[in-house]
């Protein structure tokens, strides 16, 4: 860790905050104090830092996962589940030119750059001017601003202020309809993916119209809900089933009958065995936004 750098500081899996490294400063947790120029400078990421009252902490890499979960939020942002599937959707890889309308937190931006790096470049559009300079002043501070170039300016009048340079493009404002003339000439001659995220099922339809109108192909919607379970171990008597088959004494209606005692038997056998058993939360993540891909037609 250098002097400017970000932090993450690891007090638990729901206990978690970022910090920006500096000589001479501290920061207070319910461990104690961590002082930077002793603890944190000149330490690698990921070590194991005691604080004033004895306690320790890890400090962490700002990941894009990580930051996504500790950054200021500006607006509402998109999450691991769906950038994972958004990643994919538009095959991005390291060397794919991107355009991104609006920047919003910086949370996609930050796992675009990742995936892209070291050769490709990301082409961000926010319309709002005071979160298009704290995003481009994130960026600086991340050491990625040579990956990226963040424009303040109304993507549905005035583009992405690029032609013919991307391999995506990615669409999160209220009106994505009317900036899908602009995410076709922003793509390359020879075809590339889109991606439109909104939480509206009226919006995804207009969005759909308009991607069809500019020959847009193999659109597709999709809604990411996970379900999380919960593991446990658990302890189940084990029935008592009577004679194997191969007893000659042993009919077919014999067995079925001691089955039958077996299920219902009021003492449990004394072996017992250990199984896992899976249940579903009573309460999971609710419904986020439908991402709608499409791909640009290469006639």
């Amino acid at each position: 860790m250098k002097d400017g750098d970000t932090a993450i500081v690891f007090l638990g899996h729901d206990s978690m905050f970022p910090v920006k490294v500096q000589h001479g400063g501290q920061t207070q947790t319910k461990y104690g104090v961590i002082r930077h120029s002793t603890d944190l400078i000149g330490k690698r990421f990921g070590s194991k830092v005691t604080c004033s009252k004895g306690g320790w902490v890890y400090v962490l890499h700002p990941t894009p996962e990580l930051w996504t979960m500790n950054l200021p939020h500006r607006t509402q942002i998109l999450y691991s589940t769906d950038i994972s599937i958004i990643t994919m959707m538009l095959e991005l890889k390291p060397g794919s030119v991107v355009c991104e309308s609006g920047t919003g937190s910086g949370s996609l931006s930050h796992a675009i750059i990742r995936t892209i790096a070291p050769t490709g470049h990301l082409y961000t559009v926010e319309f709002h001017q005071q979160r298009a300079e704290k995003a481009k002043e994130e960026f600086c501070e991340h050491k990625v601003d040579h990956l990226v170039t963040v424009k303040n300016q109304d993507v549905c009048k005035n583009g992405f202020g690029v032609t013919n340079v991307a391999d995506a493009v990615f669409l999160d404002i209220p009106s994505p309809w009317e900036a899908i003339g602009h995410a076709k000439d922003a793509l390359k001659v020879k075809g590339g993916r889109v991606c439109s995220f909104s939480p509206c099922i009226e919006q995804v339809q207009r969005t759909c119209l308009a991607m069809e109108e500019h020959g847009f192909t193999e659109m597709n919607t999709l809604e990411i809900l996970p379900r999380v379970y919960d593991v446990r171990t658990v302890s189940l008597p084990v029935a008592d089933l009577g004679k194997g088959s191969d007893d000659p004494s042993s009919s077919g209606m014999d067995r079925t009958s001691k089955l039958s005692q077996a299920s219902v038997c009021s003492n449990p056998p004394q072996d017992v065995a250990q199984f896992k058993s899976g249940v579903p939360l009573k309460e999971v993540v609710g419904h986020t936004g439908y991402l709608t891909f499409a791909t640009k037609s290469l006639f």
